[in-house]
């Protein structure tokens, strides 16, 4: 596959202009005011080398004498979607951690963050002083929420049209280059969170010269895109290669899967894996890629081969996340439905074997089956969550857990999910108990703003009957400035206590846990009806990882449990007080 397809190519002279066109009769570059035509080639392609162009200068593709459109391959749009492209050369960038090559999967604690919402500035730059309280707090992994360009000033990212280009309401490529060199310099990895299922409802001009790049099927967010194509292939796979290649992501997870239609004898998942892969084999690096999946494809997952071949280190586990919920708050609409019956018995499946669904129908999707056996696979092909931008912002309210749940439920969950042999991840602000909403918001304007706002009426109907003004407005910028995370609430003494449970726990982690993960094999869990819950794993190094609990707020009689080391919890008083976790590993 051409590594530079898609996007300006400096060369001596001056840059080589391409753009797939295939609708097009006549495309031309615009360079100020001055206009170059392309040379229409095979399979819609149009070329052309123009002299003098420089780093920094700005262009427009004018398709058949009618219409300015940004480069779909655009690296940066400095006046946002609808202005024009700029040249960039990834090579002037000087790395100061030039040697990173990443860390091992096994160690990965990953921290999803917005990056305009991180802090009060929402900038790349800005977030550079916050890494020193990842590291002290034991994250070894942040992951961003996608930045390629979307309409407006503020959007949660997976509206983005140009894919290529971080979005300039955070900074400029440079400056998230220099968020990424200062976190590998902290010995922090650095996620990106990429969107190949669709494009956002504005500013996306490929229909007009290139309508085939859609068809064949529809997703929740619009027509599909239709990788049969090599052309549209292309355009996925080399912008995940350049997401690592030149900003140095060391991984990308990859939004709902489930909705990108496989044509094509290679399925476009296995060959932008495989073309990874060879980044990973020329590099040497530390590479992961992780998937969101509804469709729970065990098949799809391979947490130990690298360079990987075609399949991904882990997947979101939503079973997990759901399962808790139900079980700590006792909300059971929509997809919670499918949860409702013993919440306990699906987190002991996730426990045990990975996905609470492998096979059984969903009485939310109509009964059909979901999932596949997934209890073969290692423990680390899972990523699990108490909280994540979804579940938080896909509520009328845009409410965290913290709101929901008392405090000593959610410290056990916080103590299984942080110390089970899966990769667990926090959503910004979750290790200090952080009540800060984060609902959904954007910036549209028009038909779609109101599009947007009746869609939201229409999806949360009963919540707008309940709380109807308390919902924020998500084209209103009060929405988006209310979930700027509370920092300064680390000094509370509520947030003083979590984010103490936080550090103890992952340094508790990286010490008994990490060094065993390699390797480890899932054991058994099992639970009873009054909430004791009991688990074990086989590690890597031939120990195995107990775990006792007592899940309910109700105190049971329960045999304290022996043999092996305790790591976590009180063995003298043992699971018998509600929402008590003990920790253990031993060789039997």
């Amino acid at each position: 596959m051409s590594a530079h397809s898609f996007g300006p190519r400096l060369t001596e002279k001056g840059a080589i202009f391409r753009l797939w066109a295939p609708a097009a009769q006549r495309v031309d570059v615009v360079l100020g005011d001055q206009s170059h035509p392309l040379k229409p080639g095979d399979d819609g392609w149009f070329t052309a080398e123009v002299a003098g162009v420089e780093t920094g200068d700005t262009y427009r593709f004018r398709i058949d004498d009618k219409t300015d459109v940004p480069d779909p391959g655009s690296r940066f749009q400095p006046d946002d979607i609808n202005g024009p492209s700029q040249v960039i050369d990834h090579g002037t960038y000087a790395w100061r951690a030039a040697d990173w090559r990443g860390r091992p999967w096994e160690e990965t604690v990953l921290l999803e963050t917005h990056v305009g919402t991180h802090t009060p500035e929402g900038t790349y730059r800005a977030m550079i002083d916050r890494l020193d309280h990842l590291v002290a707090t034991g994250i070894t992994a942040l992951e961003l929420m996608p930045l390629a360009d979307f309409a407006g000033k503020r959007n949660w990212g997976y509206d983005g049209v140009l894919w290529y280009a971080p979005d300039a309401m955070f900074g400029r490529p440079e400056d998230l280059k220099a968020l990424i060199d200062e976190a590998h310099l902290r010995g922090l990895m650095v996620f990106l969170d990429v969107v190949y299922n669709h494009f956002g409802p504005e500013g996306n001009y490929l229909g007009l010269y290139a309508p085939n790049f859609f068809g064949g099927a529809d997703t929740p967010w619009g027509s599909a895109i239709d990788y049969r194509l090599p052309q549209v292939r292309a355009y996925a796979i080399e912008n995940a290669v350049a997401w690592l290649r030149d900003y140095r992501f060391d991984g990308l997870r990859l939004d709902a899967v489930h909705a990108i239609v496989e044509q094509g004898e290679i399925p476009m998942l296995h060959e932008l894996s495989r073309e990874v892969g060879k980044l990973v084999a020329d590099t040497g690096r530390h590479i992961h890629l992780v998937l969101e999946n509804d469709d729970n494809r065990a098949t799809l997952l391979d947490p130990a081969t690298n360079p990987p071949c075609g399949q991904y280190r882990a997947q979101w586990n939503d079973d997990y996340h759901h399962a808790w919920h139900v079980l700590l708050t006792g909300e059971d609409n929509g997809y919670y439905s499918d949860y409702a019956q013993k919440p306990l018995d699906h987190i002991v499946q996730a426990l045990g074997s990975g996905f609470a669904y492998q096979g059984q129908p969903s009485a939310h999707r109509a009964g059909a089956e979901r999932g596949e056996p997934s209890g073969e696979l290692a423990p680390a092909a899972f990523v699990n969550f108490l909280q994540n931008h979804d579940q938080i912002g896909n509520r009328a309210l845009g409410d965290r857990l913290e709101t929901l749940a008392k405090p000593e439920a959610i410290e056990a969950a916080l103590a299984i999910t942080l110390l089970a042999p899966m990769v667990p991840m926090l959503f910004q602000g979750e290790e200090w108990g952080s009540k800060v909403p984060f609902p959904f918001f954007c910036d549209f304007e028009g038909d779609l703003a109101d599009a947007v706002r009746n869609g939201r009426k229409k999806e949360f109907a009963s919540a707008y009957e309940k709380y109807g003004d308390e919902i924020p407005d998500p084209l209103d910028e009060s929405s988006f400035r209310s979930a700027f995370i509370d920092w300064d609430n680390r000094e509370t003494t509520a947030g003083k206590r979590r984010l103490t449970l936080v550090r103890e726990l992952l340094a508790l982690r990286k010490q008994h846990i990490v060094p065993r993960l390699a390797g480890a094999r899932f054991g058994k869990a099992e639970a009873d009806d009054n909430g004791l819950l009991t688990a074990f794993w086989k590690m890597g190094d031939g120990s195995r990882l107990h775990l006792a609990a007592n899940l309910s707020g109700t105190a049971v009689t329960a045999t304290p449990p022996t043999g092996g080391t305790t790591i976590w919890g009180n063995t003298s008083t043992g699971v018998g007080t509600p929402w008590s976790v003990i920790w253990r590993i031993g060789d039997t």
